[in-house]
C-alpha cells in the first residue's frame, strides 16, 4: 500500500467515526474536494455550517489508527469507494435523482468489512427480511428462500437478527452460498449476542458489514439506517414476516425509493406478523411471491429466469365438450344406467346421449354392459373444476 493509499484509508476511518449516517453534508464535501482534504478541513473545523453542524460533536475523536488496527485483529478491513472490491454498481443507487432528493438516502462514507471481498456479491443478491419474532413459518420460508437462492447463486442478504435474519442466513450457509450480514454497530461487538457463532460462520463464507467503525455500539435508530444498505446492496428486497410498523416495512420503503424490487410472502390472515406483508401487497408495494423461482423471475434477467409454471393436475375429464361432460356426470358412480334414463339428468335429448356414450367409451371413460353404461373412470373433481 502506498503512502497515499494509507492517508486515504486513514481519512475514510476518520470521518466514518466522525459523522453519524447517513450525512448528506460530508458526502457532498468529499464529493467535492476528496476524502483526505475533507477530512483535514473537519479536523481544523474550516467546514461550512451544515458540515459542521454533522462534525463538530466528534471532529476530535480522532481515533482512525486504532479503528484500523482493530479491524486488522479481527480478520477485517476498511473498504472504500477508491478500493476495487467497493461495490460501485450497486451502490450507484445513492446517486439517482430521487435519491439524492431525499437526504436519508445518502452512501456510507466507507465500509468495514469482515470476510470475502463485497465484488462477489455479484450481479445478482436478494435481501431476505422479516420479524424478529418470528413464526415457524416464516422461519422456514426464509429458510428455503436462504438456501435456494444461494443454491441458484444468488448472494443472500439479511440483519443477522434472531428471527427471519438468521433463518434466511442459516439456509445460504447450508447451501454453502454466500451470504452477507450488514450490521448497525462495531464489527468488534456481535449482535445479537446470542448470534457471535452464526456472524463468524457468515463471515468464514461470505461477508459481515457494518459503516461504523469498531466500538460503536448498536442503537435503534443506526438499524433504521443500516436499512437503506441492506436494501441498496441487492436487486431486490423479499419480506417474509412484519408487523404493521417494523424494521422490515422500512427496508421495504428504502428499496422502493432506491429502485429496487420489493416482494412480500403472503400468511395467515390470522396473524398478526403477517400484516405488514399483506399491506405491501393491498397496497401493490410488492409483488407476491411464493417459491424461489418467483423471487429470481423478479431480480433476473427478462426472458432468462422466468418462473416455470406450476404444473397442474391432469383429470381424466379434462377436455371433454358440455355434451359429454353433462352425460357422463348423469352416470352414478356405482351404477348401470340405459340412455333413456340418462335424458332426465343430463338435460340432453335421447339422441343425444346415444351419441355421446360411444365417444365416452373410445375415451376410457365409460364402458357398457348387460345392464346399461356404467363408468369405468371416476372423475376427482370437485365443483366443476
Amino acid at each position: 500500500m502506498t503512502p497515499g493509499q494509507r492517508e486515504l484509508r486513514r481519512a475514510r476511518a476518520y470521518l466514518s467515526r466522525v459523522v453519524e449516517p447517513p450525512a448528506q453534508a460530508i458526502s457532498e464535501l468529499i464529493d467535492e474536494v476528496g476524502a483526505v482534504r475533507a477530512a483535514r478541513l473537519v479536523a481544523a473545523g474550516q467546514v461550512p455550517h451544515r458540515v459542521a453542524a454533522e462534525t463538530s460533536a466528534r471532529r476530535g475523536d480522532d481515533r482512525a489508527e486504532a479503528d484500523l488496527s482493530a479491524i486488522a485483529a479481527l480478520g477485517g478491513r476498511l473498504v472504500v469507494p477508491e478500493d476495487a472490491e467497493w461495490p460501485a454498481a450497486a451502490l450507484s443507487c445513492f446517486t439517482t435523482p430521487s435519491a439524492l432528493a431525499d437526504e436519508r438516502w445518502r452512501p456510507p462514507v466507507a465500509l468495514w468489512v469482515r470476510g470475502h471481498r463485497l465484488d462477489e456479491l455479484g450481479e445478482r443478491a436478494v435481501a431476505v427480511v422479516g420479524a424478529r419474532a418470528a413464526t415457524g413459518y416464516g422461519e422456514h420460508v426464509a429458510a428455503e428462500f436462504g438456501y435456494g437462492l444461494a443454491e441458484s447463486g444468488v448472494a443472500v442478504v439479511s440483519g443477522a437478527a434472531f428471527g427471519i435474519d438468521g433463518a434466511a442466513h442459516r439456509g445460504a450457509l447450508a447451501a454453502e452460498g454466500y451470504t452477507v450480514a450488514v450490521q448497525a454497530c462495531g464489527l468488534d461487538r456481535a449482535y445479537p449476542a446470542g448470534h457471535q457463532g452464526l456472524l463468524d460462520r457468515i463471515a468464514a463464507s461470505g461477508a459481515v458489514v457494518s459503516e461504523y467503525p469498531p466500538g460503536a455500539r448498536p442503537a435503534r435508530h443506526r438499524f433504521l439506517v443500516r436499512n437503506r444498505l441492506i436494501a441498496a446492496l441487492t436487486a431486490g428486497t423479499v419480506v417474509v414476516e412484519a408487523g404493521v410498523r417494523s424494521g422490515a416495512r422500512c427496508t421495504a420503503s428504502a428499496a422502493t425509493a432506491l429502485g429496487r424490487v420489493v416482494m412480500a410472502v403472503p400468511g395467515p390472515v390470522t396473524s398478526a406478523l403477517s400484516v405488514g406483508c399483506h399491506l405491501l401487497l393491498r397496497e401493490e408495494q410488492a409483488v407476491l411471491v411464493t417459491r424461489v423461482e418467483e423471487v429470481v423471475e423478479a431480480v433476473g434477467r427478462i426472458g432468462d429466469d422466468l418462473a416455470p409454471a406450476l404444473s397442474t393436475p391432469h383429470r381424466p375429464t379434462d377436455g371433454l365438450s358440455p355434451a359429454l361432460r353433462a352425460v357422463y356426470e348423469a352416470l352414478p358412480a356405482r351404477a348401470c344406467r340405459y340412455p333413456e334414463q340418462l335424458v332426465h339428468d343430463s338435460g340432453l335429448p335421447l339422441h343425444e346421449v346415444r351419441s355421446a356414450l360411444p365417444l365416452l367409451e373410445l375415451r376410457g371413460l365409460v364402458k357398457c354392459g348387460v345392464s346399461g353404461w356404467y363408468r369405468i373412470v371416476a372423475d376427482t373433481g370437485r365443483g366443476g373444476a
